[in-house]
């Protein structure tokens, strides 16, 4: 077998198509000192909104302050309870303790791995002022029906949607479901930096901003600092580099799609492996290609000798992390998301991974499990 290295991710190769481009970015913010605010920033979050069918955005520094001034503008603080999937980046539930607020987790669905619509119904709402669902791992989490659970309990709707540039429900773009939604542009996301960025977009143009305002330390005029703010601005050449790639991001999905059907082709018929389910009219943007398989540390380590790089989103959830000790859950609380945390491997997964390397990936996986059937 082909030992060459395959990556869990290359940016390189997504990068080298655009250098020109990219090149010049620099260039230009080099030669006009321009590196706060400015043309740059403004055409990306006109872009940016345009492409999710909103009607405003605001770059922020990154994806966990997107989230938080979020929260913060829909007037979430210090006691509230925001409901949130006990599966996800931490940084779904940093934004929520940011605030002073308490995080409510809900398990997953076994499926999509998305908050449970289902557990939502049978959750404790006493005290809940939000709701925080996650398009986890590419896939749109069940909007419809957390809308009509958010509405029913008058709660604010937050969408997280680092992991989902691009994903769609019925066509219509994930983060123009919720009050607000935030994005991460950190550079291994569907749309990336070269280092860390967010955004927040919605349609209340009050909202955005008063997020505008607290993001730039709470600035109403040059001399006016009206509430006390953070420092969660977009630098210019982050979002200069992010108009050059989201003119791609469209095309770059549909490529990880096409990588995700080879996998999937090539696993089909073997019961020890799970695949990516998708939901009906759902489009699926494959940010992550993850499977549930059986001794996956020993998988891992299988797959590193070959030169196969892989990785583990997440390893545990989050109600048993220590960071979250404190509210009082432990093993067992939540076992959907145990278990898919105790199983689930991520295969490289990028928009210029090749079949022949998905060929190679796919037989060593399917080798090992068979090995030890």
């Amino acid at each position: 077998m082909d030992n060459t290295i395959i990556p869990f991710l290359d940016l390189s190769r997504h990068h080298r198509p655009l250098e020109s481009e990219l090149s010049d970015v620099f260039l230009q913010h080099l030669r006009t000192g321009t590196f706060i605010g400015g043309g740059a920033v403004s055409d990306f979050e006109k872009a940016f909104a345009e492409f999710c069918k909103v009607r405003n955005c605001v770059g922020v520094a990154n994806g966990t302050d997107a989230l938080m001034l979020a929260l913060r503008v829909l007037g979430i603080g210090t006691n509230d309870v925001v409901l949130l999937p006990a599966h996800s980046f931490i940084a779904t539930a940093e934004a929520v303790s940011m605030l002073g607020a308490i995080p409510r987790f809900v398990d997953i669905d076994p499926e999509t791995y998305n908050i449970s619509a289902a557990d939502l119904t049978q959750t404790d709402t006493t005290g809940v002022k939000a709701i925080v669902p996650v398009h986890l791992y590419g896939q749109p989490a069940d909007m419809e029906k957390i809308i009509v659970f958010a509405k029913r309990y008058k709660l604010a709707v937050v969408e997280d949607c680092a992991q989902s540039h691009g994903a769609t429900i019925n066509q219509r773009p994930i983060g123009s479901f919720g009050d607000l939604a935030g994005f991460s542009f950190y550079p291994g996301k569907n749309l990336g930096a070269f280092g860390d960025a967010g955004a927040v977009v919605g349609n209340d143009d009050k909202l955005l901003q008063q997020i505008r305002c607290i993001a730039n330390h709470g600035r109403g005029s040059h001399t006016d600092h009206i509430v006390a703010g953070v420092n969660s601005r977009l630098d210019a050449i982050q979002a200069a580099i992010l108009t050059v790639k989201l003119k791609k991001l469209s095309l770059n999905n549909t490529k990880r799609a096409k990588v995700a059907s080879w996998y999937n082709e090539r696993f089909a018929g073997i019961d020890a492996i799970v695949t990516p389910k998708v939901q009906h009219n759902f489009t699926h943007v494959y940010h992550l290609y993850v499977v549930l398989v059986p001794e996956r540390d020993r998988l891992r380590e299988h797959l590193n000798t070959l030169g196969i790089q892989t990785g583990i989103h997440y390893a545990a959830p989050m109600h048993v992390q220590p960071a979250y000790k404190y509210l009082g859950y432990g093993p067992g609380s939540f076992p959907t998301a145990e278990h898919v945390t105790a199983n689930c491997v991520s295969l490289p997964m990028f928009a210029e991974l090749t079949e022949k390397e998905v060929d190679q990936i796919t037989k060593a996986v399917i080798a090992f499990i068979k090995a030890g059937a």
